[in-house]
């Protein structure tokens, strides 16, 4: 007959060790609150949003589409809520503000790609699909690209190959090289612009020529920053001014110099300046203009999006262009310009166009309502894009 095995002081330390352990992981977890459902897009194009903070005394969303930020009522076991709307369907960014902290939806994983507050995206559909909707087309492809930059640093781009890509091995294709703004990212024109959607939607209606678009990130000296162990350099104060106009250049020569050279190299492009496009938005869009109008041996399509160059720096540094229009005319064959009625760079724009129109270049424009949004810059994508290459 077996013995039972004592239950000695050493086993005694071992299991209150163990149920120790056991308890430590059980603590470990996070506590889970109560699920919270934000945002909710309802049929009437209402929204509701909704953020758990039991503690908090006040709570606010702040969204594009609103005038001002509007109160959210508490509820049971601390949630916050507000319906808005009807809200007019687009893509908008939002956040909330918790006892005067800006603070994204942790119940919403689409977000606004930027070096600074990052918010939070809701997309409210329209009866019929948006252009940039997710459609049942073909779709291309999305792919995150390195490529060796200047000052030894390692630049960023995000590169939408058309449906087809993959199986056409023999087929090249145009490129349009598209340029966020200020404080935006590579991802940007990705994720809130929307570019890949948009593309895929108009292909697939026969109103775009298939293309390549590529999406660099546009602040070299952050970059650089970064990855020297720096700080981030501040933003120029004057948009036009002597350290915005460097720090542009530095951006061309990167495109120039680098990013043409490694896309030409790595994707089946049409690597002339017939099959090229240069366009950006904002801070981007001085981009576009400066490196276009610098080197027009590279680019015959160039697309602003609410932005320009002032008469003074058009006459200092880019002189050839209003003072030999016939030559101009027949190097670029679009020359875009598109703004909002309401953006704060409508002013200077609306010169730039003047400017243009009385030294005979020639230039298609649009102005819409609505301000330095990018729920007008996905306008501004769909309108250009089925006119670059035809």
């Amino acid at each position: 007959m077996k013995r039972p095995i004592p239950f000695s002081y050493p086993n005694r330390l071992f299991l209150l060790w163990f149920l120790c352990c056991l308890s430590g992981l059980a603590f470990a977890q996070p506590p889970r609150g109560p699920l919270v459902v934000s945002p909710q897009i309802n049929d009437d194009k209402t929204v509701t949003f909704r953020y758990l903070a039991p503690a908090a005394s006040a709570v606010k969303l702040s969204a594009q589409f609103e005038k001002a930020p509007v109160p959210m009522t508490k509820g049971e076991q601390g949630i916050w809520s507000v319906t808005v709307g009807p809200v007019k369907p687009d893509i908008y960014p939002y956040s909330f503000q918790v006892d005067g902290v800006t603070v994204m939806d942790p119940a919403n994983v689409a977000f606004f790609p930027n070096e600074r507050f990052k918010a939070s995206l809701v997309d409210v559909p329209g009866d019929k699909p948006l252009i940039h909707a997710m459609r049942d087309v073909a779709h291309g492809a999305v792919t995150y690209e390195y490529y060796p930059s200047v000052s030894g640093t390692t630049g960023s781009v995000v590169v939408y190959t058309p449906p087809g890509y993959d199986k056409n091995t023999s087929q090249k294709y145009p490129v349009y090289y598209l340029i966020s703004g200020t404080t935006d990212t590579e991802e940007t024109f990705f994720k809130v612009g929307k570019t890949n959607l948009i593309l895929d939607n108009l292909i697939a209606d026969g109103k775009a020529k298939p293309m390549i678009i590529v999406m660099p990130y546009g602040n070299i000296a952050a970059r650089i920053a970064e990855q020297k162990g720096g700080s981030k350099p501040a933003d120029p104060t004057v948009r036009d001014g002597d350290d915005a106009i460097k720090r542009a250049n530095d951006f061309g020569n990167d495109l120039i110099g680098n990013i043409i050279p490694y896309v030409d190299k790595n994707y089946r492009t049409i690597a002339d300046r017939n099959n090229r496009a240069i366009g950006g938005f904002s801070r981007g869009g001085g981009q576009t203009l400066r490196a276009a109008f610098g080197h027009m041996d590279k680019f015959a399509w160039v697309c602003s999006y609410s932005s320009y160059l002032s008469p003074q720096e058009m006459d200092k540094n880019f002189p050839q262009i209003g003072s030999n229009p016939d030559n101009t005319n027949k190097q670029l064959k679009l020359l875009w310009v598109s703004v909002g009625s309401d953006d704060f760079l409508y002013k200077g724009t609306v010169e730039f166009m003047d400017y243009l129109k009385a030294k005979k270049v020639n230039y298609k424009s649009l102005i819409t309502d609505g301000g330095h949004t990018w729920m007008n810059v996905k306008k501004y994508v769909a309108e250009t894009t089925p006119l670059l290459f035809q």
